[in-house]
């Protein structure tokens, strides 16, 4: 692995042995951290939406299956 600060960036370079899925599990987690990197909600405010969204998700997947 190579990583290289270039132009306000950082290049990481990685050998294509690795797997595909867990480099983009990787990437989707330095993703969020780039996100929320200036956000001043609390973990648990997030946890809290996050759990209403998966409810609502739930109940809404739950009346699609009885159509």
């Amino acid at each position: 692995m190579i990583l290289e600060r270039k132009n306000n960036e950082i290049l990481v370079r990685l050998s294509t042995q690795l797997d595909a899925a867990t480099i983009q599990d990787v990437l989707d987690f330095l993703k969020y951290q780039e996100n929320t990197v200036a956000s001043k909600a609390k973990q648990s405010a997030v946890d809290k939406l996050a759990d209403e969204v998966n409810k609502s998700m739930w109940e809404e997947f739950k009346k699609q299956r009885r159509l």
